[in-house]
């Protein structure tokens, strides 16, 4: 019920949909004559210029990125590492044939790193399928690439039914039964990695955070590389990490609002 919950909620709350229907509701009513038609419109236009001239969504998105960073030096030995689902194209693969992915193959270019740095180590990859995707996973758009790199099946752990972090958290923890002192790597985006941390600690899984899919790095200037799509779509990326953060706090998935580096 949570997962459909967070969905809806974050259908009202998406910035970019909130500003449209503000200044709709606006204009509507000013046009059946109320006093705060105008003004609610004009506010809502205003923010929308402000949001896609300046860089807010990178703002947003840079002290989730920061908060943490992978190893250094990178550890001689890991026993194994999962990688979360996000960022596959299960339809296109299911029409011809070939793994494809979009604005998270970072993760997935970290999947054939690791495999190959760490030869014995076991791989976990969890992603299923949500109701939007019907019967095709993402795990089996990651077989296909996984196989398509010549690495044996047997170290690959898929996960076929996680929805989310939360589920992401859980069936891992299951599939990989890390013993004790184990050494065990996390790869997800890095705006993702605070979230994805609060719920593997949560579930008693102790992993090494691998963030990977930089986005907010470098300068953001007022008018660099402007595109008005572009910074909407980083600012409601930004705003659905910090809003799953408050989130699956309030709904008791974790035990801290934005946890750090572990000594």
């Amino acid at each position: 019920m949570s997962w459909y919950l967070g969905k809806i909620a974050f259908l009202f709350l998406r910035p970019s949909n909130l500003l449209v229907l503000l200044a709709l509701a606006g204009c509507l009513a000013a046009w059946r004559g109320h006093r705060f038609g105008l003004p609610l419109a004009s506010i809502a236009v205003a923010l929308i210029v402000a949001v896609t001239l300046l860089p807010v969504g990178a703002w947003l998105t840079r002290p989730l990125e920061a908060r943490f960073s992978a190893p250094a030096p990178m550890p001689e030995e890991v026993h194994g590492f999962v990688v979360l689902g996000g960022g596959t194209n299960p339809h296109l693969f299911a029409a011809h044939g070939r793994p494809d992915f979009d604005d998270a193959a970072d993760r997935y270019l970290a999947l054939i790193e690791l495999a190959k740095r760490y030869p014995r180590a076991r791989a976990v990859f969890t992603g299923g399928s949500g109701p939007e995707t019907g019967a095709i996973a993402e795990a089996d758009v990651i077989e296909a690439l996984w196989l398509r790199h010549g690495l044996p099946r047997e170290r690959l752990v898929l996960d076929r039914d996680a929805r989310n972090t939360v589920e992401n958290a859980r069936n891992a923890f299951a599939l990989a039964r890390p013993g004790s002192g184990e050494v065990w790597l996390l790869v997800t985006s890095a705006k993702h990695m605070p979230r994805s941390v609060a719920c593997f600690r949560a579930v008693g899984f102790r992993v090494l955070p691998f963030p990977v899919d930089y986005r907010a790095g470098g300068s953001s200037f007022l008018f660099d590389d402007l595109r008005v799509s572009e910074r909407l779509y980083e600012l409601d990326e930004a705003a659905y990490e910090w809003f799953g953060l408050f989130y699956y706090r309030l709904l008791g998935h974790t035990r801290e609002l934005f946890p750090g580096s572990e000594p």
